[in-house]
């Protein structure tokens, strides 16, 4: 059975999701969405931070990180590292490609498809559309019981069904909830898609819970009550539950 609790402080459990940050690159800010979006994957002791924007920049030394992975290199993604990282840093060669001078100390590529163990949890890279300046993953996140697929900007997943099988949570892009984001310049779409079509894809794909973070200005400086019903009724009607993430907001798995 899958057990989540959402708490302010929980200490005694072996694999916990904390929402670092959850503002998008947007210029609005609340006491709840403050920071760019940041994930940190507890377990058994071990912290791994995924994504470190530029809000973060300077404020790193108080996390005792024991790793860092990066989705793409956006400003709220990766310019937290401009000074350097306190752990080694994992991503893409796309992403190695547009910060090869910051001054990282320990770095690790990462191949698109192919898991690798980052303190004991699994961390495998799907690729995503979301920029053609800056090519994205998300992180499908497992460890021995549970597995979470971490896509905080996306506008479509190429291997969406191999990416969510058996996932239990699905943690996606809050930059619009049923308004299109999305772009097609060239050959290739860009922007974010809306919250209602990835809480389709849960639907689709089976999978139960959604998170939503990334937040854009429509939650940042909207009604959050008000959203947090539309957002739960668009899940509910997909047979799916769905909660919007905020700034220090835990998840328990066990």
């Amino acid at each position: 059975m899958l057990m989540i609790f959402t708490l302010e402080r929980v200490w005694w459990i072996d694999m916990k999701l904390e929402f670092l940050g959850t503002r998008g690159n947007i210029d609005a800010r609340t006491r709840r969405h403050r920071m760019h979006s940041s994930l940190m994957v507890s377990y058994y002791g071990k912290h791994i931070m995924v994504d470190c924007g530029e809000d973060w920049l300077g404020n790193l030394s108080d996390l005792q990180l024991n790793a860092m992975l990066i989705t793409h290199a956006h400003p709220d993604h990766v310019w937290g590292l401009k000074k350097g990282a306190p752990c080694p840093v994992f991503a893409p060669q796309e992403v190695w490609e547009e910060i090869e001078d910051y001054p990282i100390q320990e770095t690790r590529r990462i191949e698109h498809r192919r898991a690798i163990e980052v303190e004991g949890i699994d961390f495998e890279a799907f690729p995503v559309d979301h920029s053609t300046l800056a090519p994205a993953v998300g992180y499908r996140i497992t460890d021995v019981r549970m597995t979470i697929l971490y896509v905080p900007d996306v506008v479509y997943i190429p291997d969406r069904d191999e990416a969510l099988q058996e996932a239990q949570i699905y943690v996606g892009d809050g930059a619009t909830i049923t308004r299109s984001m999305v772009t097609k310049p060239g050959d290739e779409l860009i922007g974010h898609t809306p919250v209602r079509t990835q809480l389709t894809w849960c639907q689709k794909e089976g999978v139960p819970k959604a998170i939503i973070t990334h937040c854009g200005s429509e939650i940042v400086k909207g009604d959050e009550r008000v959203l947090r019903s539309k957002i739960r009724e668009l899940a509910h009607e997909r047979g799916v539950e769905a909660e919007i993430a905020y700034d220090g907001m835990e998840v328990v798995l066990r």
